[in-house]
């Protein structure tokens, strides 16, 4: 297997260096060094530095998750501006330190930007997710108008939130706005526990059923994506 993906890459680098018609010495090196002529190839005619960065950061981000809000940390040091006390609160969302997150977002919805629309959104999010439901409710009724909120994520937590705080029937009506064909996948396998919780099986059952068919049609990278969803779903379909 190794063998055949070395011939592959060889074959890749050999077809770029044909058609963008790059220095012919290329050639020795990619055939003569296979693995490690290719590689120095791909890093120096086949990436952009700006892709070479991209990747650096990605694969600093996976191995030392803090490093990027350290750095977000000193950008909004050097300058106190809204974006990047937003992208500070940002980072501390994807690393999921949602107390931090919040005190930043919280921050930055002073008078000119108190109604922003993505703030407010990812604040309901950290909010539910620190089991602040109240908190949730009151963000979701300042922006439930916009367009945006339609079928967003935002309007999901806000569906949970009203659940959790005894509001079913507000619950349901928010949830359901979240039951879009080919979207939304692991938050129609919610809606769909949601219903059958509260006794609507037939309903909850053709979401379920919804999801099974979608994702015949799904493409392999979803799949895997998707997989823990996908079997959840059967598993529930079983059970009827």
């Amino acid at each position: 297997m190794y063998y055949y993906l070395i011939i592959a890459l060889q074959g890749y680098c050999i077809y770029h260096l044909w058609k963008h018609r790059n220095n012919y010495y290329w050639v020795f090196l990619i055939l003569f060094l296979p693995l490690v002529g290719c590689i120095i190839y791909l890093y120096t005619q086949v990436f952009s530095k700006k892709d070479v960065e991209r990747i650096q950061n990605e694969l600093i981000t996976v191995i030392n998750p803090t490093k990027k809000v350290r750095d977000l940390e000193e950008q909004l040091q050097f300058a106190d501006t809204f974006q990047n006390r937003v992208n500070l609160a940002d980072g501390y969302l994807e690393i999921k330190d949602y107390s931090n997150a919040i005190v930043h977002y919280e921050h930055s919805l002073d008078d000119s930007f108190e109604e922003d629309f993505y703030v407010i959104e990812q604040l309901i999010i950290s909010y539910f997710e620190t089991d602040n439901f109240q908190k949730v409710v009151l963000c979701a009724e300042k922006i439930n108008e916009e367009v945006g909120f339609k079928g967003s994520r935002a309007q999901f937590f806000y569906g949970l939130a009203l659940d959790k705080i005894g509001k079913t029937i507000e619950a349901e009506e928010q949830l359901l706005k979240i039951d879009q064909r080919y979207s939304f996948y692991n938050e129609r396998l919610i809606l769909a526990k949601f219903l059958k919780n509260h006794n609507k099986e037939a309903k909850a059952s053709e979401i379920l059923k919804d999801i099974q068919e979608e994702s015949q049609h799904m493409t392999k990278a979803n799949k895997k994506i998707y997989s823990l969803t996908i079997s959840e779903v059967e598993r529930l379909l079983n059970e009827q």
